[in-house]
């Protein structure tokens, strides 16, 4: 039987809905139950793909191609559970199905209205593909009175009747402000909140309280009985100093404790907690330090590179060493030499991004790198810049660029309209849509012998995700190789390049995907343990 789990916020944004989701996932998991997590967006967007990552952060893509709140990061790397397309759904989405259902005539002729329509879709989302799973932790997105969550509450709030108490448990996220000129954390806020949802008839099971300081047992009993949970059922959040500390907090304080009290389910194995025990030793820890520098493009909001970052620290918790992340706008070095600020770091890194804004800085970055023998990472963009950077100043092609930009002669890297994903043949082209037109989510590319890439990873063919529309043109391969540029990894087909690498390089690559998908802090990506392996030993020479 699967039991579902509802995870609301109140009060303000951002409390941390989809952490306090993935860490109850985790414990759960640690108890030996089998579970599945998914998100809710209220927005109107039909996917976060064409959202600025200034406006909702990083976009997580899926192995099967969905673009996802970054949230699903949280989802799997807490869990190890790969997300999937129906793990995630948004008001757009929902509202986009149904339209097109009732254009088909699917409706009979009848009106179609938010009750039933758009609500029963909502719950058909919950409930479907759910079987196998001992737990379905959903997590609405927005904040309690939102006018476009309303749907969303309304379909958690019938699914307690379709399914009945014994099946489902409702998690209220809420924040406990403290105000210094009184000397206490306020409840009030909560008790709104609180209120607000009882209002459209939906009662709380457990209260999740964020807060900066220990909650006096005074306040918990207020807040236990103005909102009508029982006492043991108001958890404190505290603030902690690194995010995988949350589900060793959260047991202690009785969350998964009290949310199988409330499903009724007795004598339930006690968790195992020792990786998390491990990996929060090795955070807080640390043998060393390495600065590493990320030269991006939305560098101004962390959570535009939030699974870049969190990669970056399991690479860390691989080489028992705490990275010390400079952020720097690419943009800056296309009016300033990047020694000024690069020289010294143990790494250079420049991640994925769109458009011609700041891409002369990423260039002048892995030229520096080169040159200098910094260690290199280069990303999806990065991976591009760096393979225009050695068409430019090591084959010596003039005007070597990218399509995507207006300033080039020579297209080292152009759109490609067509290619294969399995036994179909997907296309694209210029002007069309731009949500999901690109080659998205999960590629096999094969390395070849006797390069890092391929020592790295240890295997002849590897999976990685993918979310871009551009690819280095094959036609200049041979050219770039002669000049010490290897392509140490292709698509099956031979006609992608996935990977290059400089061999008498310390440490100097770059790859087409996304890598930091699919890292984890209890299995850190190959990639970037390496990557951290050899700041480390850079920053020895330093």
């Amino acid at each position: 039987m699967t039991r579902f789990i509802f995870v609301t916020g109140g009060v303000v944004s951002s409390l941390g809905k989809g952490l306090a989701s993935a860490a109850l996932g985790a414990l759960l998991q640690a108890r030996g139950y089998k579970v599945r997590l998914r998100k809710l967006d209220p927005y109107l967007n039909v996917d976060p793909g064409t959202m600025s990552p200034y406006q909702h952060g990083e976009v997580y893509v899926t192995d099967d191609g969905a673009e996802t709140d970054l949230d699903l990061g949280h989802y799997e790397r807490f869990t190890g559970v790969p997300a999937r397309q129906s793990d995630s759904v948004t008001t757009g989405r929902i509202y986009s199905d149904i339209i097109a259902s009732e254009r088909r005539g699917d409706y009979l002729g009848g009106t179609v209205q938010v009750i039933p329509h758009v609500t029963d879709a909502i719950k058909q989302f919950v409930l479907k593909d759910t079987e196998g799973n001992d737990f379905v932790l959903c997590e609405i997105g927005g904040t309690v009175g939102d006018i476009e969550g309303q749907p969303f509450l309304e379909a958690i709030r019938q699914l307690r009747n379709d399914l009945g108490a014994e099946r489902t448990v409702y998690v209220h996220l809420t924040l406990l402000p403290y105000i210094p000129s009184a000397g206490e954390l306020k409840t009030k806020p909560t008790q709104h909140s609180v209120k607000e949802l009882r209002s459209i008839g939906i009662q709380p099971d457990i209260l999740l309280c964020r807060c900066d300081r220990p909650i006096p047992e005074g306040e918990r009993r207020k807040m236990a009985l103005f909102c009508n949970v029982r006492g043991d059922a108001v958890i404190q959040a505290l603030d902690v100093k690194s995010i995988y500390e949350v589900p060793l907090r959260y047991h202690e304080e009785g969350l998964d404790d009290v949310v199988l009290r409330t499903f009724g389910i007795k004598d339930a194995p006690p968790p195992d907690l020792s990786k998390w025990h491990e990996i929060v030793a090795r955070v807080t820890a640390p043998e060393g330090r390495v600065n590493i520098a990320i030269v991006g493009k939305y560098t101004g909001l962390k959570d535009a590179y939030k699974s870049l970052h969190e990669a970056l620290t399991h690479g860390g918790i691989a080489n028992r060493v705490t990275p010390e992340l400079q952020w720097l706008d690419a943009e800056i070095f296309e009016s300033e030499d990047p020694i000024h600020r690069l020289e010294g770091v143990d790494g250079i890194l420049v991640p994925g991004g769109f458009g011609e804004r700041g891409t002369e800085g990423k260039i002048a970055a892995a030229k520096l790198a080169r040159e200098r023998n910094i260690p290199y990472f280069g990303i999806c963009l990065g991976m591009q810049m760096a393979v225009i950077e050695a068409a430019r100043n090591l084959a010596g092609i003039e005007g070597a660029g990218s399509s995507e930009f207006t300033n080039y002669k020579v297209a080292v890297v152009g759109m490609m309209t067509e290619w294969q994903r399995g036994n179909q043949v997907e296309r694209r082209e210029r002007g069309g849509n731009l949500g999901g037109t690109m080659r998205l989510g999960e590629y096999p590319c094969d390395l070849l012998p006797g390069t890092k890439a391929r020592a790295i990873y240890g295997m002849e063919r590897i999976n990685e995700r993918h979310r871009h529309r551009y690819e280095i043109n094959i036609n200049y391969k041979k050219q770039l190789e002669d000049k010490g540029l290897v392509f140490s990894g292709m698509s099956p087909d031979r006609s992608l390049p996935e990977i290059v690498e400089i061999p008498d390089h310390p440490w100097f690559v770059g790859v087409q995907f996304h890598p930091e998908l699919k890292s984890k802090p209890f299995a850190p990506h190959p990639l970037f343990a390496s990557f951290v392996e050899a700041a480390v030993k850079q920053s020895r020479l330093v």
